[in-house]
């Protein structure tokens, strides 16, 4: 049952800090900055991302 406290306390806390403006942006960053790490890490995206390169390439020549 701690386990279950601490878990709701620390969403408390979070929207207690969701609710600042400045907070929002600073996730909103952060957000931004980890998804655009993770459509390059991850090869699916990647290989999208790599025909559109290529197709536009092509569309150029």
């Amino acid at each position: 049952m701690a386990m279950l406290d601490a878990v709701l306390q620390v969403f408390v806390t979070m929207n207690g800090f969701a609710t600042s403006p400045f907070v929002l942006l600073v996730l909103a960053f952060i957000g931004a900055y980890l998804g655009s790490r993770a459509v390059e890490v991850i090869p699916f995206t990647r290989r999208i991302i790599e025909r559109r390169e290529a197709q536009a390439a092509a569309e150029r020549e």
